[in-house]
């Protein structure tokens, strides 16, 4: 089954117009953005997760997967191996930049072979400038590697519909679908892909073999990560805001960038006409895009479980249509005798006109490595900590995951009475330890003059209630016998002491800390 160009197909793509610009180049740009600021000094809640559970032995790591994060397993294996070499920040974030400059070298890659060496530089270097993909390419957490292997994964689709091979690309898929089970819906795109190039009946059948095999190797993850969804209720169901968000973050979030590259991509819908049987960058790139995130989102109008960084691995089809559009036009005004130039210029035109949407984007890209642009930044917490609490004196941890500071930066935390835990995390197989029940955490409240307490500002706050008796025994008891003293907030946590109200009254000078109020039912 024919695909790709002319000049791929008869082998005269010499080696260097190939694997030069259009596959190292967005590499290396990807990785230099991707190491630029990537020690920001500062880990947040989830990356945090992937640091305190990395560390832990593989028996220990095992037993938690029977309890929270299986879809997360594979990875924190992974992850163990590199942290065991160096446990910090850089190491944590290391195979995520490794993983987005693979990824922006397959996407020129993928390029090249749908469409020649100029829509694959293009198409590499808009993936490599995508603020998007640096963002992640930043993060301790698994979607980086998971778009480069999904990535891999549909560049083994292309050679598969063209040679018949499908081994290696059911191998690939299947080990990104361990990596992530929401990688299994790649399998409607390229199910799309096939469906917009009208292929034969062999070829579906030899697709559908495949599929089927990594559907079925998957599906002990999928029993078992069904049976702890309750880690996803924190989700809420996407809006139109939602996908306009997300497109707009495909494309490239700037105003003069997103309507440029939105032109474009329109443009390269053009390649969804053409002879039966051939794969175009519009017949993957628009179902790579598109698919994932549409059907994620409609399975969330039932039960929330869409995240965008769920289905970043479909940020690669984008700059596959940007640059098929691009082409389009450049042929369009070569014919139009607009302008006639070398072979060469146009690349090179291109490729300047990435390197502008970069320097429009660079702002976002910077401010991107300022920790306070995380969802939180548990280092600031911890300094608090350090700075406030001083060994031997009770510290709460409101709700249990606020401990998740104390995993990540113990130091700072060194030598603290950790008030409700009852069982570490390594030892009781979960993911911030084991804490006393309700009666319990009562009584030890209760000899206490003072606490200090790590909580959620918005817990705090009333804009949210924790779930679980033992958590509101601890909003009732600071309630009723403490008042605030005294805090330091960084972010979204808050560090306060908190003393009980006999023993405040006889503390001259010492000016209490209104008392948040109570928080509404969820």
């Amino acid at each position: 089954m024919p695909g790709g160009t002319g000049a791929e197909r008869t082998g005269r793509v010499p080696w260097h117009v190939r694997w030069g610009a259009p596959v190292c180049l967005p590499a290396l740009v990807m990785l230099g953005l991707g190491l630029w600021g990537l020690d920001r000094g500062g880990m947040w809640r989830d990356e945090a997760v992937t640091f305190q559970v990395a560390r832990r032995s593989v028996p220990q790591i095992w037993r938690l997967l029977h309890g929270v994060d299986a879809v997360h397993g594979l990875y924190y294996l992974l992850m163990h191996a590199v942290l065991a070499v160096h446990p910090d920040e850089v190491a944590l974030r290391l195979p995520s930049v490794a993983a987005a400059a693979v990824t922006a070298a397959l996407v020129g890659e993928l390029g090249v072979r749908l469409a020649g060496p100029r829509v694959g530089l293009w198409a590499g270097l808009l993936y490599a400038v995508s603020p998007m993909a640096g963002h992640y390419a930043q993060e301790g957490r698994s979607y980086a590697l998971v778009a480069a292997a999904a990535t891999g994964a549909t560049l083994l689709f292309v050679r598969g519909v063209r040679t018949g091979s499908w081994r290696a690309y059911g191998t690939v898929l299947a080990v990104t679908c361990w990596l992530h089970e929401f990688a299994v819906l790649l399998l409607l795109a390229h199910a799309a892909s096939l469906a917009l190039a009208r292929a034969g009946g062999r070829v579906w059948r030899s697709w559908g073999s495949a599929a089927g095999l990594v559907v079925l190797t998957l599906l002990p993850m999928i029993l078992v990560s069904h049976a702890q969804s309750a880690q996803l209720s924190w989700v809420r169901p996407p809006t139109w805001a939602t996908a306009e968000s997300l497109l707009r973050w495909f494309l490239g979030p700037g105003e003069g960038v997103y309507w440029t590259c939105l032109v474009l991509a329109l443009l390269g819908l053009a390649g969804l006409a053409g002879p039966p049987g051939r794969l175009t960058c519009a017949r993957i790139g628009l179902p790579l895009a598109v698919v994932p995130p549409a059907a994620l989102m409609l399975a969330s109008r039932l039960s929330p479980l869409y995240v965008d960084r769920y289905v970043l691995y479909a940020l690669s089809g984008a700059p596959l249509l940007v640059a098929a559009g691009a082409d389009r036009l450049a042929r369009l005004a070569a014919r139009l005798r607009l302008r006639v130039p070398r072979p060469p210029v146009p690349a090179l035109t291109g490729a300047a006109l990435a390197v502008l949407a970069l320097c429009l984007q660079l702002p976002l890209l910077s401010d991107d490595r300022d920790p306070a642009h995380r969802p939180d930044d548990l280092a600031a917490v911890a300094r608090v900590a350090a700075r406030e609490v001083e060994p031997g004196q009770p510290v709460l941890f409101l709700p249990a995951q606020a401990r998740n500071a104390a995993l990540a930066y113990p130091g700072a935390f060194a030598g603290v009475r950790d008030v409700a835990l009852d069982e570490p995390g390594p030892e009781s197989g979960t993911l911030y330890g084991r804490e006393a029940g309700a009666a319990e955490l009562r009584r030890r409240l209760s000899g206490l003059d003072r606490v200090w307490v790590v909580a959620d500002r918005d817990l705090l706050a009333g804009r949210w209630s924790p779930t679980g008796s033992a958590e509101r025994a601890k909003m009732a008891v600071l309630g009723q016998e403490f008042m605030p003293a005294e805090e330091s907030a960084d972010g979204d946590a808050s560090v306060r002491l908190y003393v009980r109200r006999v023993a405040l009254s006889a503390l001259p000078g010492l000016a209490p800390v209104p008392a948040p109020p109570r928080p509404a039912r969820w």
